[in-house]
């Protein structure tokens, strides 16, 4: 697989992504907090024979430039500077988990002329959630291993993409306190934004999921019209706890797509 990394601009910051390229059905992928763009390579490695997927680095995160603000609107328009660097005003697919689900879907709201269908990776139309836990794995440490060490064995599998080494050390891609300051402003009722399109979406629920309960993502579904639901066995990270799963999951509803506009 040829992927491409690619910059752009907006006002001055400098944003990173990964690009299949290619004459195809746009896909923008938009990963969840701590995480980066290559946490989808697996999933654009198969879906790049009918796709051109993007998978952008979000601001603060992987190689994209680091910023004092991190409000709804920065993430929104952030998307649409991607968006309208890579085709103008064609309708896209977009995917993104947690974080990212929210970026989606809020998006869509606002710009619903651009969003061709949604998938929407474990995450609620309500989000309340705290990141201070990070906040001790700031700074540069010695080695991976203390790094790794900081981390944890939970999180750090999930982390492994975003380990940077450094002259001084080992750090992360991302400063822990602007994860904290990001995910506050995060928080709160997205209901009307979830309600607000009627584009073709899939929520992909994971049963062992801290964030996403069985309760709110059935209630997402039978709210919202055209939306399905798939409930997999895993935790928050559905696309690396049960890639095969969520892959099947993918690619189902996305024939789906393709076969309705044919």
């Amino acid at each position: 697989m040829v992927v491409q990394r690619k910059t752009f601009q907006r006002g001055n910051l400098t944003f990173s992504y990964l690009d299949t390229e290619g004459e195809k059905p746009l896909l923008v992928a938009l990963h969840g907090h701590m995480m980066e763009g290559a946490t989808f390579l697996p999933l654009m490695q198969i879906l790049q024979s009918d796709y051109r997927v993007v998978a952008l680095d979000q601001r603060g995160h992987g190689f994209s430039d680091h910023t004092a603000s991190y409000t709804r609107d920065d993430y929104l328009c952030d998307i649409e500077v991607l968006l309208q660097t890579l085709n103008g005003n064609m309708p896209v697919i977009l995917l993104g988990h947690s974080l990212g689900g929210v970026n989606a879907y809020q998006f869509a709201a606002r710009h619903p002329d651009l969003v061709h269908a949604l998938i929407i990776e474990d995450i609620g139309a309500v989000v309340n959630d705290d990141l201070s836990f990070c906040l001790p794995w700031s700074g540069v440490f010695k080695t991976k291993k203390d790094l790794v060490a900081c981390i944890g064995p939970n999180m750090a599998p999930y982390l492994a993409q975003s380990l940077r080494q450094t002259a001084q050390g080992w750090k992360l891609a991302f400063e822990p306190a602007e994860m904290v300051q990001s995910q506050k402003c995060l928080n709160g009722d997205h209901w009307q934004d979830w309600l607000a399109t009627s584009c073709p979406a899939l929520l992909l629920h994971g049963t062992q999921s801290p964030v996403l309960s069985g309760v709110m993502s059935e209630d997402m579904v039978r709210r919202r019209i055209r939306t399905q639901l798939q409930s997999l066995p895993g935790g928050h990270v559905l696309h690396q706890d049960d890639f095969p799963g969520y892959v099947e999951a993918v690619k189902h509803f996305l024939a789906e797509l393709s076969a309705q506009q044919a």
